[in-house]
Parts: structure tokens; sequence; C-alpha cells
């Protein structure tokens, strides 16, 4: 079957426990728009704060597949994220258990993970995971197209951190 408007997101983050501040990065494209020279200007960066590793994650996803066009009917996420790879193998339990944990206390993050279920079916995503950190040569054409997000929101820290630390 043919899926037309089909997507695919890449999306990783970059946080800075001590002071909450984090990068999310995503570069979302059609699947026939595949040239690494052209994308790495299209990789989008956005500053959350206060976050944490975990949140950032899914800040950022949130984030991304509100900026696609609501024509996109089916998104392949690329990830390094455990916790996203992971949320749909947990969701029905998280969903039964309306966000609460055993002892009925309300799950780090329960406002995130509602609303990923929610745009996660609207665009009827897949999830990949990928490694985050290959040697160049153990690198595909999709890891390097990972590679632009994750050095993207590393950068962004980086910026801000230093600055922060020299000023």
């Amino acid at each position: 079957m043919l899926i037309l408007n089909k997507w695919i997101l890449f999306i990783d983050g970059s946080v800075h426990p001590q002071s909450g501040i984090g990068y999310g990065a995503y570069l979302a494209v059609k699947e026939s728009d595949l040239s690494l020279d052209a994308l790495s200007a299209r990789v989008k960066v956005l500053r959350f704060y206060p976050t944490s590793s975990t949140r950032l994650e899914l800040q950022t996803f949130l984030w991304a597949l509100g900026e696609l066009p609501s024509s996109a009917r089916h998104v392949t996420v690329y990830t390094d994220s455990q916790n996203i790879i992971g949320l749909h193998g947990r969701r029905e339990r998280i969903e039964k258990n309306n966000y609460r944990s055993r002892n009925k206390r309300l799950l780090n993050n329960a406002d995130l993970y509602e609303g990923l279920f929610r745009k996660a079916d609207q665009f009827n995503c897949s999830f990949v995971k990928v490694c985050g950190h290959q040697l160049s040569r153990e690198k595909d054409a999709l890891d390097r197209l990972f590679t632009l997000v994750d050095r993207a929101s590393r950068s962004a820290l980086r910026k801000e951190v230093r600055w922060k630390t020299c000023c």
C-alpha cells in the first residue's frame, strides 16, 4: 500500500542538568528528500527551560509534531531516547492507570505523555531506535541525518553554557 504524505522525523536533545536548560532539535523530511547537503540547514532548534533529559526528549518530540503539516499521514520517528521508544509498549498500562504510578502518584511528565499519545495517533507514528554516538565509519545515511540533530542540540547548549560561565 502506498502511503502519501509520509515523513521522517529525527529528534534529539541536550540538557545541562545543573541549570535545567536544554535544547531540542529536529529535522523533518519527506521520504523523497533525503539529501544530506541540503538538509543540515533545515534542522530546527529550540530552548527549553526548566527541563530534564527525559522531559526534553518528550518536549522536543511534541514540538516537532506540532510543526509538521496537517497533511502528514505517517511519520517514522528516529530517536536515541529509550523512553520514547518504550512508550508505545507502556501506553496501555499508563492510560489504564490514568497516568498514575502504582502508589497513585501522578507520573512525572504525565502531561507530556498524554499529549504525545494524542499526537502520535494523529500522525500514525512509528519509532526507530538509533545509536546516538557511533563512529563515522559505522554510520549509514539515516545515522548521518540523525547526527545533524544531535550536533545542533549539543552545539546550541554548549554556546549558552559557555556564555553563562564566561560572562
